[in-house]
């Protein structure tokens, strides 16, 4: 998401820090390249003028003109007015005192919502809490199906009554189940309909009436682009929005979306989705700081220490230390190290979000095919092979070869990189620490 806004503010920015002094016509130049870059990215109009106007009257003060790093505080300028743009600060889910909490997804069809209300929930019980999933689509019976599989997959339960009985009534008994189970959330599914559909509408205004959700989420596919804004605007009109979920933000490279919606509607972004997948990784709270970051290509370490976080197990990490200073890591530990790093998200992604690596990302010198093909190598591996690389040799290759789809070339090159891996681990290891720098310097 704003990969193609990210290229072009940041060719803005280095060619003003090759003038050292800044002239007013210098950063008058360099705002007209900006609103083209944000009209580019499929940005309000409005939203464009008042953003370059705000921008443009800071950076042609007294306060730039006299700075020894004038560019530096140009971009100082940019990333403020961006985090203004997109909300300040991280809005939370509000929770209802007593519970349980209502969370009612509304949207257009085919923008995510039944996907999402499986994430949301997944995210909320790794937060402890204790949520129900309910299945309000009575129009489209596959979305009741896959709601009742999802949650079967997550453990999570899920309310369902049909086709025949009204949105309203699932609702209100849903929200009964919950207080008679001791649930914490409800997360009603709704379903997809058109802004100008009055009957739809209708509907949702009666589902809004009978629970109360205190929270009345617009999920939103982010490839729409501007037509964001009048969805956002109409049904904020029809049931007092709270919040917005943009999902696809992997398949935005604009992202105009999220920067017109949040300043037009006045309504919070809450949450970016991400991939089909249901995965903790596939969803995470939206904070404006960490994105304005990302978009000047500052990269969001905070956002992927708290995805590590989730998935970390810190027993595990002590083993892995041990058997990294000794030398004894394996293909076997190195398979587990390699699916643990996938669950933090798509490779691309992971990159974008580590400070001066997001051209990396995207000119994909690693990419998520170069990590299936070493899986599936090692996954044509025998357990002894795995544990013990020495044995791979000659009619072995080929047959892992064979299984992996690769030639025995691949094999080879990646058990000759392992070697030197696992004796640079150890030499480094014994030193007292292990350099990651060195260790990718090796591994190329």
């Amino acid at each position: 998401m704003f990969e193609s806004l990210s290229d072009r503010l940041q060719a803005v920015f280095q060619k003003l820090g090759g003038k050292g002094k800044l002239t007013e016509d210098d950063v008058r130049e360099a705002m007209k390249q900006v609103r083209i870059a944000l009209l580019e990215a499929d940005v309000n109009l409005k939203v464009v003028r008042d953003f370059v106007a705000r921008v443009t009257e800071k950076a042609i003060g007294e306060e730039v003109a006299k700075s020894l790093t004038p560019v530096q505080q140009v971009i100082k300028i940019v990333h403020q007015e961006l985090i203004d743009l997109l909300g300040q600060a991280n809005v939370p889910l509000a929770e209802a005192r007593p519970g349980p909490t209502v969370i009612m997804l509304i949207g257009l069809q085919g923008s995510g919502k039944t996907t999402t209300a499986a994430k949301l929930a997944l995210w909320l019980r790794k937060k402890g809490k204790r949520p129900l999933l309910v299945a309000a689509d009575i129009y489209r019976p596959a979305a009741i199906t896959q709601l009742e599989s999802l949650g079967r997959q997550l453990g999570i339960p899920v309310h369902a009554e049909g086709t025949q009985v009204s949105p309203p009534e699932i609702a209100r008994h849903a929200l009964r189940r919950a207080r008679d189970e001791n649930l914490t959330h409800v997360i009603i599914d709704t379903a997809g309909r058109l802004q100008i559909d009055e009957p739809l509408m209708a509907e949702l205004e009666q589902i809004n009436a009978a629970v109360d959700p205190v929270e009345r989420l617009l999920v939103v596919d982010a490839m729409i682009g501007q037509e964001a804004v009048r969805v956002a605007e109409e049904f904020n009109r029809r049931v007092g929005l709270t919040g917005v979920i943009f999902t696809k933000v992997d398949g935005d490279a604009r992202g105009g979306a999220a920067l017109s919606v949040r300043a037009v509607t006045g309504v919070p972004i809450k949450f970016l989705g991400s991939g089909e997948k249901v995965e903790a990784s596939t969803i995470e709270p939206f904070h404006p700081d960490r994105l304005a970051s990302r978009i000047l290509g500052m990269g969001d370490v905070l956002s992927l220490i708290e995805r590590a976080e989730a998935i970390y197990d810190e027993e595990q990490a002590r083993k892995m230390q041990k058997k990294l200073v000794k030398g004894s890591f394996d293909f076997e530990d190195f398979l587990v190290s390699m699916q643990q790093m996938r669950k933090l998200g798509p490779l691309q992604q992971i990159l974008g979000m580590i400070p001066g690596l997001d051209k990396l990302a995207r000119e994909e010198i690693i990419t998520e095919k170069d990590l299936k093909k070493i899986e599936a190598i090692i996954f044509s591996m025998t357990k002894e092979e795995r544990r013990n690389p020495d044995l791979i040799k000659g009619r072995r290759k080929e047959r892992i070869a064979r299984g992996s789809g690769t030639q025995v070339q691949e094999v080879t090159q990646l058990v000759n990189q392992f070697r030197q891996m696992q004796r640079m681990m150890k030499r480094m290891g014994g030193k007292g620490g292990i350099d990651p720098r060195e260790l990718m310097r090796r591994m190329r």
